[in-house]
This record gives C-alpha cells, sequence and structure tokens, in this order.
C-alpha cells in the first residue's frame, strides 16, 4: 500500500489553554498530509490546476480523534488515497505519534474534481494515474 508520511509537530498556536492541540487543526494537518503526498506521487496540485484546469473540492471530512495531541509533541500524519473513481478521489489519514507510532486520530476527506467554475468533471488521465 503506498502511502506518505508529513512530519510535524505541535505549536503553540494551534493548541488551547491546556496546551492541547485545537481539533480543527487536524483538518489542516490532513491538508499537509495530502499535499506532500502528491508530491510524493510527483506532482503539485499547482500543476494540476494550471495544466489541466482541475481543482479536487473537498465535499467531505472526518476526524475520528482518539487521543490528544499536546503542545511541542511530534507526530506523523500518514497519507494514502483509499478510492479514486472517474470523478473522486478519498484520501485516508493516520495521525501517528512519532515515537511509538500510536494511532491518535484517523479520517479522511472526500473530493470531487471540478473545473474554475465549480462544475464537476472528469478526473484527467495525466494526474489521475498517479493515485491508481
Amino acid at each position: 500500500m503506498d502511502y506518505c508520511d508529513s512530519k510535524m509537530r505541535v505549536r503553540y498556536s494551534e493548541t488551547d489553554q491546556m496546551g492541547v492541540a485545537y481539533h480543527a487543526n487536524y483538518l489542516v494537518w490532513f491538508e499537509v498530509g495530502r499535499t506532500d503526498y502528491c508530491r510524493h506521487k510527483g506532482f503539485t496540485y499547482e500543476r494540476m490546476e494550471r495544466e489541466s484546469d482541475s481543482f479536487m473540492v473537498v465535499v467531505e471530512a472526518f476526524c475520528r480523534y482518539r487521543r490528544a495531541l499536546r503542545y511541542d509533541q511530534d507526530f506523523v500524519v500518514r497519507t494514502r488515497v483509499e478510492r479514486v473513481s472517474s470523478r473522486t478521489i478519498t484520501f485516508d489519514y493516520r495521525i501517528l505519534h512519532a515515537g511509538s507510532r500510536d494511532e491518535l486520530a484517523r479520517g479522511y476527506t472526500k473530493h470531487v474534481v471540478t473545473n474554475r467554475e465549480g462544475r464537476a468533471k472528469v478526473f484527467p488521465e495525466t494526474f489521475r494515474k498517479y493515485f491508481e
């Protein structure tokens, strides 16, 4: 199974008053993982947008929190493609404690490929092949 690990650390600005990572940051970290995954596969969002007028628009997001991350903790976002079809792609994410690889959170995002006007379109083969 093909995946990409993105190493990160919880910054102070990402925590609440108790030093616990704020829940919405997990979706931001998923985006970092997704962007790194695309680079790992050999392309960038910017290139896909420029060359094929194609955008991966988030239509669904989910995160299950298992254990809290705290200020200054190292962690890894492990990203892989769960499913790709002619118009959609679903990414799977696991947030792991860097030292022990314990799973701290798990989630996914589902995307529809659109043109600049936001209309769904077929995923261009040039870029879809990177995910299969």
